[in-house]
């Protein structure tokens, strides 16, 4: 006790911990051992990791083992139970696991200094970031883990996640060697690998009349870039597919039910002598020739290279616009909301976006109202062409918007019309391209791969009950006491070239939607004086507006809103890792739900009834999952669980005043919550 004329002693406690430990709670100690799928080795591993929270800059989060496979990086959180399990989840990755091939960018952070790891490395980090092609951003504390796990893990994930590596090294052959196939595969989806799925797409669309399936490069031996089966114009002769290689060969994808039909062909060669030239001039002129119907139809050619962004404008605008995505936390992600719109156009992916659209209802237009043949070109016709084609067929064809039809339409022109995913997402970490139609095979025959479109290799039937829109209705059949309407006659109409001037990339994202508001307000004569660089025939501009001015048929052409306030950002794929973007118990996921739920009761009493009648319950009868007792959903169900909280408010003050009691929430679409809105008042 200190006389009352002693000085109080300075105080003498030191911390040695940073002030985001004292957060950070003790370890528990807890075997967890990771989930391996047949053919799943474990490479390496690293325990007493700890795992941010990404949504909030407290440095909270969870002790884990950290371990690499020849599959994924995985995070087992210790503190994790069965009874936590997520009620929908995915059956072969978790919510923190990362597929080797989804990594983006690994970056280390030395002193507070964030550092892109690549080769080999001298010093291992303290903390480990890592970035994720789906924008999912990971980010593991290395302080409390030994030396050398941290040296094995961090090299293990560097090495198997980012050097190059041969195509038969993929997780993809171990896996399909070594699980068993139990499994239907196809559900419901044409996987166009044989003549017959070719003849009966031919045969629905009515596009039988005037092209044939060709089994010319059965075992490839014409071009390995081009599916064993396709289809081709009846003029167009198996000689000269081989003798061309499958080059300046109208391909077909779709014929509309007035017998126009979309095509799509890889352009020769630029650079050829004056004899090969003429050669393929005179061949390719028989063929426009014979697929063209004078005089009411004309052959329409349009050369994407030139009238869309090139593929390097493409990923230059895309790795800009993921950018603004791949963020720590929630305080980096605000810190960019007084900059949003500026940022935004800046990218030109939304302007790109736009410009793909435009061009789909303009072939649309000339399919639908001109009745003409389209044929898209492209130096190899796996990459715009199939964007294209698709938007093409899903804005025209109401199968195409079935989910077994979307899934078949994707099979066609994107897995079997050859695009180079391989390439494109850069899962090889080469830059020398490897051949991808070698053969693999083992002693006991081919490889047989699972489809993606089997669902229930991923899912329960309890979430592949999402999968289906409850709003669906499927088309009327027609009465047949009704006749036949007459076939409209055509009218041979003018119209532009499909093919426009390359508008400059440099053109304002908003800028044609008020030129049109303008022209439309103060009418032609100013209109005139706005000099447009992309401004768009007149016939596309008619009709467009007038499919917008009526009624929509779902079962019939639908079109997209194109104008520059119109494209936005999808909340769910680009805002997904955010939870200021989310509602918890509402927006269009909570809807679905109750509408599963009395979709359930409906058919549950259904069967009571029949069971009554018949004293037998019918076989034939498949009932919904039961939902009605499952927990709360977010808005951004499934690319975000509930389990995302966040410490502080989950949108700014001002948006919550707006918003009513929660019960109301329900009734609202996802959109209500705009977070565009929210951040031009910033702006």
């Amino acid at each position: 006790m200190l006389g009352s004329g002693a000085r109080a002693a300075k105080p003498s406690f030191v911390s040695y911990i940073s002030p985001e430990e004292i957060h950070i709670k003790e370890p528990i100690e807890k075997e967890v051992n990771p989930h391996l799928l047949p053919g799943e080795l474990l490479l390496c591993e690293a325990s007493t990791v700890y795992k941010y929270i990404q949504e909030d800059g407290s440095n909270r989060g969870t002790y884990g083992k950290l371990v690499c496979t020849n599959f994924k990086i995985a995070f087992l959180d210790d503190s994790a139970s069965d009874d936590n399990e997520p009620q929908f989840k995915n059956k072969i990755v978790g919510e923190n696991d990362i597929t080797l091939q989804c990594v983006d960018q690994i970056y280390g952070v030395y002193d507070e200094k964030k550092k892109l790891l690549t080769g080999q490395l001298r010093k291992y980090p303290e903390k480990l970031i890592i970035y994720c092609k789906d924008l999912r951003v990971f980010n593991f504390c290395l302080r409390y883990t030994k030396e050398e796990e941290v040296k094995r893990i961090v090299s293990g994930i560097l090495h198997h996640s980012q050097t190059p590596k041969l195509l038969k090294r993929l997780f993809l052959f171990s896996y399909a060697s070594a699980a068993p196939n139990n499994t239907d595969g196809r559900n419901q989806t044409v996987m166009f690998d044989t003549l017959e799925d070719w003849r009966d797409e031919l045969e629905r669309t009515k596009g039988n009349v005037k092209y044939k399936a060709v089994t010319t490069n059965e075992g490839y031996k014409v071009s390995e870039k081009l599916p064993l089966y396709f289809v081709v114009p009846i003029c167009v002769s198996e000689e000269s597919i081989l003798k061309y290689e499958g080059r300046g060969i109208p391909i077909w994808c779709w014929s509309c039910h007035n017998g126009a039909a979309l095509l799509k062909m890889s352009a020769f060669p630029k650079e050829q002598d004056d004899i090969a030239s003429q050669t393929q001039k005179a061949f390719l002129d028989g063929i426009y020739k014979t697929i063209s119907k004078p005089p009411y139809e004309l052959l329409k050619m349009d050369d994407l290279s030139s009238s869309l962004p090139s593929l390097q404008d493409i990923q230059t605008a895309y790795t800009r616009f993921k950018q603004l995505f791949l963020i720590d936390n929630s305080t980096d992600f605000w810190a960019t909301d007084v900059k949003w719109f500026s940022l935004l156009e800046s990218t030109n992916w939304l302007e790109i976006i736009r410009r793909v659209l435009k061009k789909a209802i303009e072939v649309a237009e000339c399919l639908e109202r001109q009745q003409t043949n389209v044929l898209l070109i492209e130096e190899s016709a796996t990459d715009l062409c199939c964007v294209i084609s698709s938007l093409v067929q899903v804005m025209m064809d109401s199968y195409s918007r079935t989910k077994s039809g979307f899934q078949s339409l994707i099979q066609k022109e994107w897995v079997i019309g050859g695009h180079g995913f391989l390439d494109r997402c850069n899962h090889l970490h080469k830059s020398d391209k490897e051949e991808s139609g070698e053969s693999f095979k083992t002693q006991s025959g081919p490889f047989r791969f699972l489809t993606v479109w089997d669902w229930s290799v991923q899912f329960d039937p309890k979430a592949q009950a999402f999968l289906n829109n409850p709003f669906y209705a499927e088309k009327p059949k027609p009465d047949k006491s009704q006749r036949k309407t007459a076939r409209f006659k055509h009218q041979r109409q003018l119209s532009l070239p499909l093919t426009q001037a390359k508008s400059s990339m440099k053109r304002g994202f908003f800028r044609e939607e008020t030129d049109h508001l303008i022209k439309n307000i103060l009418g032609k004569r100013i209109g005139k004086f706005i000099n447009s660089s992309d401004e768009l025939p007149n016939s596309f501009r008619e009709f467009y507006d007038s499919w917008h001015s009526k009624p929509v048929d779902y079962h019939g052409l639908l079109l997209p809103r194109i104008d520059g306030p119109e494209i936005k950002v999808w909340a769910q794929r680009y805002l997904r890792w955010i939870p200021e973007a989310q509602l918890h118990g509402g927006g269009t996921i909570a809807t679905a739900a109750k509408i599963l739920d009395l979709m359930e009761e409906v058919q549950s009493l259904q069967e009571k009834m029949d069971e009554e009648r018949s004293q037998a319950v019918s076989g034939d009868v498949h009932s919904v999952p039961m939902l009605r007792n499952s927990a709360r959903l977010s808005s951004l169900f499934p690319f975000a669980l509930l389990q995302r909280q966040s410490i502080k408010p989950a949108l700014p003050t001002s948006t919550w005043k707006d918003l009513e009691d929660e019960d109301d929430l329900v009734k609202r679409d996802d959109e209500f919550v705009d977070l565009s809105s929210d951040m031009s008042s910033s702006a």
